[in-house]
Parts: C-alpha cells; structure tokens; sequence
C-alpha cells in the first residue's frame, strides 16, 4: 500500500512553510480573479452590454496581481526557490490557470 506524502515541506522551516502558504493562498486568488475576468465578466460585458462586471471584477484582479507579484517576490527572498522560479511565476500570473500550475510545479521542485 503506498504511503501518502505529507502535506508540509519537509526541507524549509516553519516560517517558509508560512511564506509559501501564503502564496500559494495569493496565487490562488490571483489565478480565480483572472478566470472569473475571462470566463464572466467580459463576456457579460461584450455579449451582454453590462461593462460593470469588468470595472469591478478587473479593479479586484489588478489589486490581486499585484499583491502575488510582491508576495512572490518575498517568497523568493525568504526561501530558497530553484532560479527558474521567479520568472516562472511572473509568467504564470499572465496565463489562465498559471498560478495553479506554478504552485504545484514549485512545491513539486522544493520537495525534492
């Protein structure tokens, strides 16, 4: 029967634990406004004519972005990220599901 992983990283310390905590909480927020951006307020905005959704909707991903962007930052200051990481995170805040996939591309590459 195979073991399961635990959910912690047993290389980095408690207060690293808590840095990538929260970004991967940020990322997640970050990467759900951009789809919400996407998938429901532009096109309530361009099928529907209801351009609001994008002015509040796109205010919340703006504040959301930069918010990951220096929480990222941070994160690589605080922990010691493989060097593709930095820009790889970056990237990925430009891309639909790319906060997603980094998180666990990063996690995945610290864990070893």
């Amino acid at each position: 029967m195979p073991q399961a992983q635990p959910s912690a990283l047993p290389t980095l310390t408690k207060s690293q634990n808590s840095v990538l905590k929260t970004l991967t909480v940020m990322g997640y927020f970050e990467g759900a406004s951009f789809l919400l951006l996407l998938g429901i307020a532009m096109p309530l905005k361009y099928m529907f004519g209801i351009p609001e959704a994008v002015k509040y909707v796109g205010m919340a991903h703006g504040v959301l972005f930069i918010g990951y962007i220096l929480v990222l930052v941070f994160a690589a200051s605080k922990i010691k990220m493989p060097l593709w990481a930095l820009p790889a995170g970056v990237l990925g805040s430009f891309l639909p599901f790319g906060p997603f996939i980094f998180d666990h591309l990063l996690k995945k590459s610290l864990r070893e």
